[in-house]
């Protein structure tokens, strides 16, 4: 008996959930890993499974496209991104990646035919778990990150994209940047990972805005030393200067309001000796808030706070690999979503998003909607993290509906 939509949903959920490189420990699938690479077969089968034709750009993005009886049209894209954090959730981007997959399966189970072409998408290195950043797939698609910018990527164990790409067969000689002109617009649905929906007990959330984020990589060198015959007093301990650093970041977030938040959830002290003062301490500082004057105010205070402490000694270097601006959903594809959300019986409200997306990235370039559905327990980037098939069915159903609308169908 064939599967509903729900079990459908759940099937794939758990299939992708195998493709991870720590079972029983969460989620751990990083860019183009052999867990990647299945993850990757899986989609690609599925996506011909609905009567798509697929391609690969030159970063590993993911297409199926349906195509659209106007020649030359711009395509209705819908998807997500399919790599983790180190143990993360089965849900952070494959479910959306799924509903999209199941949108082009009603499409082709209605045996539709859109004006505009419809296209699946699964995106990569979202995170930013393996080359650091995040949103690369998006952000080389758009063009915001360069050919060369790309090139020059590196994970921690010094592997660059390009010989990545090359161990799972990926072929990063193919163009990257994607034509604005050839996109009408994106859709994508996200797990909320946060309590908002589930606390409401409301099952879809319509994204109004997403915040700005920027990420700073951090640097502190001072001096390693004996830890029982170096005096207190002659010491340039640069796990102490990084500790006082990170110590005043609370209080510059509250200071500044408007919902700002500050985070350094990545330290690596050098030379990591129990009996050896630290020389050396690389760490990430994460930056978000609703409005862009908070986050340039936030960066200016750290960087002045940062810099401060070469007056102690140490060396100092900051960059900043990652800055996306405050985005706002378009206004008529937010109205479309809330319209097929009513008449649909599915209830609904208005959210803002706290996370980053790759919603952001394509918003600069084309007309974009997002949905959320709610995360139980608010969990997220943990094995914990669960949202109902149900709720997914929804996104899905509303989806349906936009595309339709989105791609100009006929009305049968």
């Amino acid at each position: 008996m064939e599967l509903n939509l729900k079990e459908r949903i759940e099937k794939q959920i758990n299939d992708l959930s195998e493709f991870t490189s720590t079972p029983g420990k969460g989620m751990t699938r990083l860019t183009y890993s052999n867990e990647d690479l299945l993850t990757r077969n899986y989609i690609k089968e599925k996506m011909k499974e609905y009567g798509l034709t697929v391609k690969e750009d030159g970063l590993g993005n993911i297409f199926g496209k349906l195509e659209g009886t106007l020649k030359d049209a711009p395509s209705v894209l819908i998807g997500s991104h399919f790599d983790s954090v180190p143990n993360g959730g089965s849900f952070d981007g494959p479910a959306g990646v799924i509903v999209a997959l199941e949108v082009a399966g009603l499409f082709a189970e209605n045996q539709l035919a859109p004006k505009y072409p419809l296209e699946v998408v699964a995106l990569i290195e979202e995170e930013g778990a393996r080359f650091g950043g995040g949103l690369m797939g998006s952000r080389g698609m758009v063009g915001s990150l360069s050919e060369e910018g790309f090139k020059r990527l590196k994970d921690k164990d010094g592997v660059t994209t390009v010989e990545a790409m090359g161990k799972i067969g990926l072929d990063s000689s193919l163009p990257k940047r994607r034509d604005p002109n050839t996109i009408k617009s994106f859709l994508e649905l996200h797990i909320e990972q946060g309590p908002i929906l589930e606390e409401k007990n409301i099952p879809i959330g319509v994204v109004e805005g997403i915040v700005g984020l920027t990420q700073l990589e951090v640097t502190i060198e001072g001096k390693a030393g004996h830890a029982g015959t170096t005096p207190m007093d002659r010491r340039t301990d640069a796990l102490i200067a990084a500790a006082n650093i990170i110590s005043q970041f609370p209080g510059l977030a509250i200071e500044e309001g408007n919902g700002t938040v500050i985070t350094t959830g990545r330290l690596h002290v050098l030379p990591n000796g129990a009996n050896v003062i630290p020389n050396k301490v690389e760490f990430s500082v994460d930056i978000r808030s609703s409005q862009e004057e908070p986050i340039s105010n936030v960066i200016a205070k750290i960087k002045s706070l940062i810099h401060s402490y070469r007056e102690q000694g140490y060396s100092i270097s900051v960059e900043q690999p990652l800055y996306m601006k405050p985005k706002n959903m378009n206004n008529e594809i937010v109205a479309l979503l809330k319209e097929k959300s009513t008449e649909l019986g599915i209830p609904y409200c208005s959210i803002n998003s706290g996370a980053g997306h790759d919603a952001m990235v394509l918003s600069d370039v084309t007309d974009v909607g997002m949905i959320f559905v709610p995360s139980k327990d608010g969990l997220s980037h943990c094995p914990e993290e669960w949202s109902d098939a149900v709720h997914l069915a929804n996104g899905v159903q509303i989806f349906y509906e936009a595309a339709k609308s989105l791609t100009g169908v006929e009305a049968k």
